[in-house]
């Protein structure tokens, strides 16, 4: 498997999502500068967390006019797969990749933390490693990541199964409660209606190995590499 991360101005989760992918692939990813206007051939596009251009105007709305960005959108049309996590969903939602936008947390405050989260849909390359049910652990760390689309739309989208996950308790139950920032349907990723594009606010990179505290997150870097080597 070949892989490229973006690195924007203001990234700072393009090294963390990098030895990731190596732990996983037993290669070094491709790191791609977001002025550059060509990707080589590669099977995973991953956009990392961060503050993409200080997060000006809304959050990822400048990153995703970047020149890199052109070629991102063609790969995922031709059905590379695209990996977004937390400034890298709402990049994504931006470039209009995913559906709906992200807005800031209900509580109006950053919020830095572990949160559970329940497996939706498991039928994807991105979760091969998880089963649907699963309850798995990943970091948090956003101001925005209150999930919103139209009902019309979200009631289509929960229709094709394109919620991935949703924040939840730690035996699974999906409440108000459990949801840390007001998204709509406690929706913590989605896939776009080829599931070739996955975006989510948690950090599967943060919990990637055990000597960070777990390892939920390393099984969709396992599940991506069996899934594209």
């Amino acid at each position: 498997m070949k892989a490229a991360v973006i690195v924007f101005p203001g990234s700072n989760c393009d090294r963390d999502v990098a030895v990731a992918l190596e732990a996983s692939m037993g290669a070094k990813p491709l790191m791609v500068w977001h002025r550059d206007t060509e990707l080589p051939e590669v099977d995973l596009i991953a956009v990392p967390g961060g503050f993409s251009y200080g997060d000006y105007l809304r959050c990822g709305a400048m990153a995703a006019h970047s020149p890199i960005m052109r070629e991102v959108k063609a790969r995922a049309d031709r059905g590379t797969r695209v990996l977004g996590i937390c400034n890298g969903f709402q990049i994504l939602t931006e470039a209009g990749l995913l559906p709906g936008v992200l807005m800031r947390n209900s509580g109006l405050k950053f919020i830095c933390r572990d949160v559970h989260l329940k497996v939706e849909n498991d039928r994807s390359d991105f979760c091969r490693y998880y089963r649907a049910g699963d309850v798995v652990r990943f970091p948090i760390a956003h101001a925005e990541g209150n999930y919103f689309a139209d009902p019309r739309v979200f009631a289509e989208m929960e229709d094709n199964g394109q919620v991935a996950f949703r924040y939840c308790s730690a035996d699974g139950a999906v409440s108000a409660a459990t949801n840390p920032n007001g998204s709509l349907g406690n929706v913590a990723g989605i896939y776009n209606d080829r599931f070739n594009v996955l975006g989510l606010m948690p950090h599967p990179e943060r919990l990637a190995e055990e000597v960070l505290g777990g390892a939920d997150g390393k099984r969709m870097f396992d599940s991506l590499v069996e899934a594209l080597s």
